[in-house]
């Protein structure tokens, strides 16, 4: 990921099933001024926060994008701690109907291979 117009609070999740690492975040503020990137390898989730007016970002994916195969995480999951830099943000209506990591585990998780 990288942002080359405004700034953004940028957050990957590992969701790898008995990776060491499970359930555990890592977030970086990317923005067009400080030129930072995140890798967000396979197994992990990831989520982001507009900082700015408005913001353009670039990524790369590793398959092409399948409406069907899309999930994700509610924003605010309490089991994650994902300190966010806003408390209210404005979500999709799809954002709003996520469901928790809980809820994620109980359909077919990615599962560590390492």
């Amino acid at each position: 990921m990288r942002v080359v117009r405004g700034a953004v609070w940028d957050v990957a999740v590992d969701i790898r099933v008995g990776s060491p690492t499970f359930g555990r975040w890592v977030g970086a503020e990317l923005s067009a001024e400080n030129f930072r990137q995140l890798y967000i390898p396979c197994g992990f989730a990831h989520g982001f926060c507009v900082l700015s007016e408005d913001a353009e970002m670039l990524y790369k994916a590793s398959h092409i994008y399948s409406p069907a195969h899309e999930r994700g995480i509610l924003w605010n999951d309490a089991t994650l701690q994902i300190v966010w830099p806003v408390a209210e943000p404005l979500l999709s209506e799809r954002d709003r109907r996520l469901g928790t990591l809980a809820d994620y585990l109980s359909g077919t998780p990615f599962v560590y291979g390492g």
